[in-house]
């Protein structure tokens, strides 16, 4: 399993020279600062008190940078923060309390109303949900594109366009976006270029060195790790980081202090856990395309996958997330398959340490390419975590074994 993405992994470098395994263990850690402690504080405060007038003015001046009001930010958050900017190679970063909220945060802080965005067809849902409904509402036009547009972006982007949001892979149906030529064309048209880059991590593609202008990390997933915290993060250039912040703070939506000092932890182990997500993954997805049940699987490190080539070109490693799409069955042969399986859970999210298995539609949340994407049988969405991959194989057989079973009764 040890292939040419395997080696890459976690190879990327820090500015400072720091390799990306060092830094998610280095980064916004300073026990000097922390009266020695190794981990960064849980501080839990709403109220900052200032001892005289000219500290509360000077800390008023500077309260995007500084603690100021809990809402504002910790040295918690400033802690993690500071080390997910440093992973992710933007300048800095704010915390919000959710992966949904970094990516309404990352929205609204560049349209107002007559506005015009253009979002990747192949988009989060929540996300695509917030264009038609909330944005709509105050005026704010979304255009939702092929994910495989490229260049041909350029086409699209009107007078009013503001922004252009990329998910790279696409949700679901897991699309590579060729990011460095809509963000060269977004710049070309003075529109900011934004990619929510939580599928590969800080550390299987560094958006800000692809041309992004703002990332977006759903840190629930894979900063968090272990299925018990609500976290998102929006990182920027240094020319954005005032926009993006100033948004972030008139959501209202701050994290709570224990849910970042769990992310923080989980920074910690980052690069270990996502060798081995991706080395797992591919393991069960090389062995699940050579079933007969499977008519194919949608991950982009396969080497038949259509986006292999740009995944090739601009990631350095796969997260345990992926598609497939079952030959045809009725839908009791698909619960057949699921509902008896032992160590895949259905829920939704992903990026924990266990497996998960769900049954999904893209057509409920796609308008503008159903014919890229759209087959015969039904799909899952699989998250391949931390067990054995031969179990989690022995797994999905017996699963497949019943799905087969299933459709042989239903005929």
């Amino acid at each position: 399993m040890r292939g040419a993405a395997f080696e890459r992994a976690g190879r990327g470098r820090h500015s400072a020279g720091m390799n990306d395994d060092t830094l998610a263990v280095a980064a916004g850690r300073d026990p000097a600062r922390q009266s020695g402690a190794v981990n960064p504080p849980v501080v839990r405060a709403s109220t900052i008190a200032f001892p005289t007038v000219a500290a509360l003015e000077a800390a008023e001046a500077h309260k995007l940078d500084a603690p100021y009001y809990g809402r504002n930010g910790t040295p918690t958050a400033f802690a993690f923060e500071e080390a997910a900017a440093a992973l992710e190679g933007g300048y800095r970063s704010v915390t919000l309390a959710s992966g949904k909220a970094a990516v309404l945060a990352a929205l609204t802080a560049f349209v107002e109303s007559g506005d015009h965005m253009l979002v990747a067809d192949s988009a989060y849902a929540p996300t695509r949900a917030y264009c038609l409904g909330f944005l709509k509402r105050f005026g704010v036009e979304t255009t939702f594109y092929d994910p495989r547009i490229g260049a041909g972006i350029a086409a699209l982007i009107r007078p009013e366009t503001k922004l252009v949001f990329a998910e790279s892979p696409g949700s679901l149906t897991f699309e590579v976006q060729d990011i460095p030529a809509l963000a060269s064309a977004a710049r070309a048209a003075g529109c900011a270029a934004i990619v929510d880059n939580s599928w590969a991590s800080p550390l299987f593609f560094k958006p800000f060195d692809h041309g992004a202008d703002v990332s977006i990390q759903a840190a629930t997933k894979y900063i968090g790790g272990h299925s018990d915290l609500m976290l998102g993060v929006v990182t920027a250039t240094r020319a954005l980081h005032e926009t993006v912040r100033k948004a972030a703070f008139a959501l209202g939506a701050p994290a709570g202090p224990d849910d970042i000092y769990l992310a923080q932890r989980g920074l910690r182990t980052l690069p270990v856990r996502m060798r081995r997500h991706m080395e797992s993954g591919l393991a069960v997805a090389r062995w699940l395309r050579a079933r007969p049940q499977v008519a194919r699987v949608l991950h982009p490190a396969l080497e038949d996958d259509p986006g292999h080539a740009l995944w090739r070109r601009d990631f350095t490693g796969a997260s345990g997330l992926f598609g497939v799409e079952l030959v045809a069955g009725p839908k009791r042969a698909v619960a057949a398959l699921l509902d008896g399986l032992e160590l895949f859970a259905m829920g939704f999210s992903w990026g924990g340490y266990e497996s998960l298995a769900i049954p999904v539609d893209p057509a409920r949340s796609r308008s503008a390419t159903r014919a890229l994407w759209e087959g015969a049988g039904p799909m899952l969405r699989l998250h391949v975590g931390l067990e054995d991959p031969g179990d989690l194989i022995a797994d999905l057989a017996a699963g497949l074994a019943r799905y087969d079973a299933a459709r042989g009764a239903a005929a």
